[in-house]
């Protein structure tokens, strides 16, 4: 007879890959309303970039290659270095991210903290500079705020990626638009998954339509949010990672 599972982690690797899988089927399920959460707050920290730093995205890095290239051409005006600095700094995060994802990635409750623990000291420093420096486009402080969330940003889709709920990359929409689209009943499809696509568009409208409020107040407040928004994630999520068997 196999060895039951601890009350307070998964058993093994398979029964952390079933926990995973489950979160597939169900927008209830716990990890699917931590990665919800944290698509909420890629609206956020978005909005804080590109509405108060200077037209750069610290979250979205198709966004920011796009807009590279039409700073290039010198359209309009558009930033060069913001952007590469946003690129940059998430390329160094999300490759601590997949360092972080082979060392512990088959022990998804550490990995999780361990990650989301990264993310939300980087995003309170950016508050925390925000705070206490005036924060200006196209000049040193902006880019330290760039790269302070552009770094947690790689971090983030490293680790996400390697936990692999579809269509749950809690940072960029683009197939799961087209999942939603083309797997909907108009189209042929079963429209299964349909609930959890639309929560996640959902979720990205929102944080977004929140950050660009809560910018007309401060830089700081979106930041406070979005970095008390995670570690909500964190302390919520990961006991309830650890109980499941």
């Amino acid at each position: 007879m196999s060895e039951m599972a601890s009350p307070t982690q998964p058993a093994s690797p398979s029964d952390t890959a079933r926990w995973v899988k489950r979160a597939g089927d169900s927008v209830g399920h716990p990890l699917t309303r931590a990665l919800l959460v944290l698509t909420f707050t890629t609206g956020l920290v978005d909005g804080v970039s590109y509405l108060g730093l200077g037209r750069v995205f610290t979250a979205n890095m198709t966004g920011n290659v796009v807009l590279l290239g039409f700073g290039v051409a010198g359209a309009a005006g558009l930033p060069v270095i913001a952007p590469l600095v946003s690129l940059c700094a998430f390329l160094v995060g999300s490759s601590a991210g997949g360092v972080l994802a082979k060392r512990m990635g088959d022990r998804h409750p550490v990995h999780v903290a361990r990650a989301l623990a990264i993310e939300v000291s980087l995003i309170a420093a950016a508050a925390v500079f925000t705070a206490v420096v005036t924060i200006r486009p196209d000049a040193l402080s902006g880019d330290i705020v760039i790269a302070l969330l552009a770094f947690a940003m790689g971090v983030r889709n490293a680790t996400v990626r390697r936990i692999g709920v579809p269509d749950l990359t809690t940072t960029v929409l683009t197939m799961t638009l087209t999942a939603l689209a083309s797997d909907s009943p108009l189209a042929g499809g079963s429209g299964k998954g349909g609930a959890r696509r639309i929560a996640a568009v959902l979720a990205m409208f929102c944080g977004a339509l929140a950050g660009a409020l809560l910018l007309k107040t401060s830089l700081v407040l979106p930041l406070v949010v979005a970095a008390v928004l995670a570690l909500v994630t964190w302390v919520v999520y990961v006991p309830a990672a650890r109980r499941a068997a």
